[in-house]
């Protein structure tokens, strides 16, 4: 069947549709029922002061329970690290994991010589980078490439003290 014919048999066929459609039963049963059991203003006073004021109560409470989740929030947000603080617990993580590292392999010989010196230039990096994170603390690019050359750094101690029948 092509689209076209199935379009002109779905057109006929709703067109054979009865436009009205009538309801299974007696609808109005149930619409002046709950038209009766709805209060008015009147009705609800007469209860007393006792349904009103838990009416109160829950609506402070509801109140009190979003001032106090968007107070959470806010104060969370403010102690978010952002900027210097961000360098510098990235470089505080950094260090730590740098010399668990270097304990870590300080009994096993390192693969290459000069390993110290290339770990010195991606210091050096690093302190580049950080310095233009001072005129810019919130640079995401520069937040990134920080953190490269702080994995670069773990990467090279991992390598160079890897045992020599693992590397391929």
């Amino acid at each position: 069947m092509s689209k076209q014919q199935f379009e002109a048999e779905l057109q006929q066929k709703l067109a054979e549709l009865s436009k009205d459609k009538q309801p299974e039963r007696d609808l109005w049963q149930g619409i002046e029922l709950a038209l009766a059991s709805q209060e008015t203003p009147m009705q609800l006073e007469s209860r007393g002061p006792r349904v009103a004021g838990s009416k109160l109560y829950a609506m402070a409470a509801t109140f009190a329970v979003f001032a106090m989740f968007g107070w959470m929030v806010v104060n969370q947000q403010s102690q978010a690290l952002v900027g210097d603080s961000l360098v510098a617990a990235l470089s505080e993580q950094h260090q730590q994991q740098k010399n668990a590292l270097l304990v870590k392999f300080q009994d096993q010989p390192a693969l290459t010589q000069n390993w110290q010196e290339q770990l010195d230039e991606l210091d050096e990096a690093a302190v580049a980078i950080k310095s233009a994170l001072e005129n810019e603390p919130n640079n995401m690019a520069l937040l990134k490439m920080l953190q490269a050359v702080h994995q670069q750094q773990i990467n090279l101690i991992e390598r160079v003290h890897s045992a020599k029948w693992s590397q391929i």
